[in-house]
C-alpha cells in the first residue's frame, strides 16, 4: 500500500504554525510594553538615586567630622564610605552595561520585529544569561526572516509560473483558432490545405496536452504527491537493457547511440523504474530536439566512484552559452527557441528530470562546450550490503 507523506509547507506567512506563533509573538510583545515600563523605572531608580545616596554619604562624613572632631576616626569612616561608594558605582556601571543596555536594545530589535522588520540583530558578546536571551531571539529574528524570504521566492516563482503557463498556451490556442476559423470560411478550399491545416491543429494539440501533462507531474512532484515505488535494482542489468531499448529506437532515427560500461561488478540502487526511465528519457529527448538534424551522436556512460553510481549522457549538438548553463534546470527555460526542432517541446522536461533525480536521492548536473556539445551526469547512491536476486521492494511518495 502506497503511504503518503504530508506537505511540508515553508516556515513563513503561508504557514498555520507561523501564523500561530505570529499572533502569540505579538501577544507577548504587547505583555512586554507594560512590565518594561515598571523596568525602566526600576532603571531609573539606580541611576538617580545613587548619586543622592552618594551625596547623603558625603553630607554625613562632614557632619560626624564637623562635630565628633576626631580626625582618625572621621578619616577611617570617610576611607571606608568612599571605597563602599566607589564599589557600589562599579558594580551599577557593571550593571548597566550587562543588563539595562542590552534589554533596551533587546526591547528595540522585538518592536522592529512588532512592525514586521524581521532582519532585525541585537549585538551582545558577554556569555551569560542576557546573552543566551539575546541568541535565542537573533535565532528567531533570523527564522522569521528566512521565512518570509522564503515565502516572497515561492509567490514571485508562483508569478512566474503563472505567466509562463499563459504565455506557452496563448500560442498554440491562437494557432488552433486561426487554422479552425480558415478552414471554416473556406480559405482552405484544396484537400491539400485542410490537410496542412488539420495537421498543424494536431501537433498544437499535442503540445497543449504534453503540456498540461508535464504540469501536473511537477505540481505533484512540487506539492510531493507523486508515488514512488522503489526497489533495489542492480544498475547494470537495468541499464543494460535500458539502453537495448533505446538502441533499436534511435537505429530508426538514423542517431548513432553508444553505450559503455565502466563497472566491474553490479551494485545496487534505489530505482523507482517508470520515473527514472522518464528522467532519463527527459535528458535524451532533450539532446535529439537540439541536436544536429543529421549525424547526432550520443554517448552513454556508467561508472562507478566513492559509493555512488555516474551516468554520463554526451552529445555532439550546438552546446550551451556559459552564461545560459546555470538555468538549464529553470522552468520553461529554452536556451534558443529556434533551434529545437520539436513543437512539442514544453521547456519542462529537464526541470522534471532534475526532481526526478533528487527525489531518487541522487543528483544531477550539466557540463557543456559551445559547438562541441552538453554533458548530463546523474549521481545516484549505492545501496550496501545488498545481496543479488533478491529486490526489497519499496512503496514511498517523494
Amino acid at each position: 500500500m502506497v503511504t503518503e507523506k504530508e506537505q511540508k509547507e515553508p516556515f513563513g506567512p503561508g504557514d498555520p504554525d507561523w501564523q500561530e506563533f505570529h499572533a502569540k509573538l505579538h501577544f507577548k510583545i504587547h505583555k512586554a510594553k507594560h512590565h518594561h515600563k515598571e523596568f525602566q523605572r526600576f532603571r531609573r531608580f539606580f541611576r538617580y538615586f545613587r548619586p543622592a545616596v552618594l551625596l547623603i554619604n558625603i553630607l554625613l562624613l562632614y557632619l560626624l567630622f564637623s562635630l565628633v572632631g576626631v580626625k582618625g576616626l572621621g578619616i577611617l569612616f570617610a576611607a571606608i564610605i568612599i571605597a563602599k561608594e566607589i564599589i557600589h558605582i562599579m558594580f551599577i556601571r557593571g550593571i548597566q552595561k550587562r543588563l539595562f543596555i542590552p534589554v533596551e536594545e533587546l526591547k528595540k530589535g522585538v518592536d522592529e520585529i512588532a512592525k514586521g522588520n524581521y532582519n532585525v540583530r541585537v549585538n551582545y558578546f558577554i556569555p551569560n544569561e542576557m546573552g543566551m536571551l539575546i541568541n535565542s531571539f537573533n535565532d528567531m529574528a533570523r527564522k522569521l526572516y528566512e521565512g518570509e524570504k522564503l515565502q516572497a521566492e515561492y509567490e514571485e516563482n508562483r508569478k512566474t509560473l503563472i505567466a509562463n503557463i499563459s504565455h506557452d498556451l496563448k500560442t498554440p490556442i491562437a494557432t488552433i483558432q486561426g487554422y479552425i476559423e480558415a478552414i471554416l470560411d473556406g480559405t482552405a478550399d484544396t484537400p491539400e490545405k485542410q490537410d496542412q491545416y488539420l495537421k498543424t491543429i494536431s501537433r498544437n494539440t499535442v503540445y497543449i496536452n504534453n503540456l498540461i501533462n508535464d504540469l501536473f507531474l511537477f505540481s505533484q512532484l512540487d506539492l510531493q504527491k507523486l508515488d514512488f515505488h522503489f526497489e533495489t535494482v542492480p544498475v547494470v542489468n537495468f541499464m543494460n537493457d535500458l539502453m537495448e531499448e533505446y538502441q533499436f529506437e534511435f537505429e530508426e532515427k538514423k542517431i548513432r547511440l553508444q553505450y559503455e560500461l565502466q563497472l566491474e561488478n553490479d551494485p545496487s540502487v534505489h530505482l523507482d523504474r517508470k520515473r527514472f526511465r522518464q528522467a532519463f528519457n527527459n535528458i535524451l529527448n532533450n539532446a535529439v530536439k537540439h541536436g544536429p538534424e543529421t549525424g547526432l551522436s550520443i554517448r552513454v556512460k556508467l561508472y562507478g566512484q566513492e559509493g555512488l553510481v555516474y551516468i554520463d549522457i554526451q552529445d555532439n549538438g550546438p552546446g550551451i552559452p556559459e552564461e545560459k548553463l546555470s538555468h538549464i534546470f529553470d522552468r520553461f527555460y529554452r536556451v534558443d527557441t529556434e533551434r529545437t526542432k520539436d513543437i512539442t517541446s514544453t521547456g519542462l522536461g529537464l526541470s522534471i528530470a532534475k526532481e526526478l533525480v533528487e527525489a531518487h536521492g541522487g543528483e544531477i548536473t550539466v557540463s557543456s562546450i559551445e559547438h562541441e556539445g552538453t554533458c548530463f551526469t546523474i549521481m545516484l547512491p549505492v545501496v550496501e550490503n545488498f545481496e543479488g536476486g533478491v529486490e526489497d521492494e519499496t512503496h514511498l511518495d517523494h
